[in-house]
């Protein structure tokens, strides 16, 4: 992995990829990728459009099948546990899918409430309450607990659906495009929202994210993904520093944001 971060301790590694191979019919589309996510962090995960930032995420849940390679999730390789194992595993994990995914025949205070149904044995009083949690966790109104995703303004979809990626008190949150569709004070203050539940909860974060904006304002490190591989990871000021084709084209080009990186880590 060239431009790459030094590798760390296993036990300061959130989630270790090595290795992994996904392709579909004949076309590979991870080509023995490896990756650190390290524990408490932001990680910004970028890429050209159609390289396999989301596919990536998907084999990391066991989305999507991967030929080659181990995945390791604190440590458990996800391939070698039992099947109750595994679940323990994933309930460790939040998603906030790119377009939220949320199911459009339940209110969000249900969309909430659904891992819980899935994976918890609790009241139906208790599970009102701990969604009505989730949803003031990520700002939400409480009259929005009674509302459709139809009833919903794209930012209101995007933290009902974050309110659902907490629903079980994750260790580790994915975040598929979060910033996509919002305006850019929508963006901000989602932005904003993420570093603090971050920090207040002490989050992992993985983020597939275009947002140039995102990747300057909470990510500790990014890691770039160009031909099926991680082509260089590190800090903002190290990704600028690249002298991979790729990389320089997407922080130093047109659009490339024309300010100096801040030189500590985020706080």
């Amino acid at each position: 992995m060239s431009d790459a971060a030094p590798l760390y301790a296993t036990q300061d590694i959130a989630i270790r990829v090595r290795g992994v191979e996904v392709g579909f019919g004949a076309r590979l589309i991870l080509r023995g990728l490896d990756l650190d996510v390290r524990r408490g962090e932001v990680l910004g995960f970028v890429g050209g459009s159609g390289t396999g930032k989301s596919v990536l995420t998907r084999a990391i849940l066991g989305l999507v099948q991967k030929r080659a390679g181990r995945i390791e999730i604190f440590g458990r390789d996800l391939d070698a546990l039992p099947p109750q194992e595994r679940q323990g595993v994933e309930r460790r994990c939040g998603v906030l899918f790119q377009q939220g995914a949320l199911f459009s025949g339940l209110t969000v205070l249900q969309n909430v409430q659904a891992p819980m149904r899935e994976y918890l044995n609790l009241s139906q009083g208790l599970m009102d309450d701990l969604a009505r949690l989730k949803i003031a966790m990520v700002g939400l109104r409480p009259d929005a607990a009674d509302k459709f995703p139809s009833e919903l303004s794209g930012g209101m979809i995007k933290r009902a659906a974050l309110a659902r990626a907490l629903a079980l008190d994750p260790d580790i949150v994915f975040l598929d495009e979060p910033t996509s569709g919002l305006d850019p004070i929508g963006a901000a203050e989602f932005d904003e929202l993420i570093a603090t539940l971050q920090k207040t909860l002490g989050l992992t974060v993985f983020m597939v994210t275009h947002d140039l904006d995102s990747l300057y304002s909470i990510c500790d490190r990014i890691a770039a993904l160009a031909d099926g591989k991680v082509i260089a990871a590190g800090t903002v000021a190290q990704m600028l520093a690249s002298e991979h084709p790729w990389v320089r084209s997407y922080f130093h080009g047109k659009r490339a944001r024309q300010l100096t990186p801040p030189s500590p880590a985020r706080s």
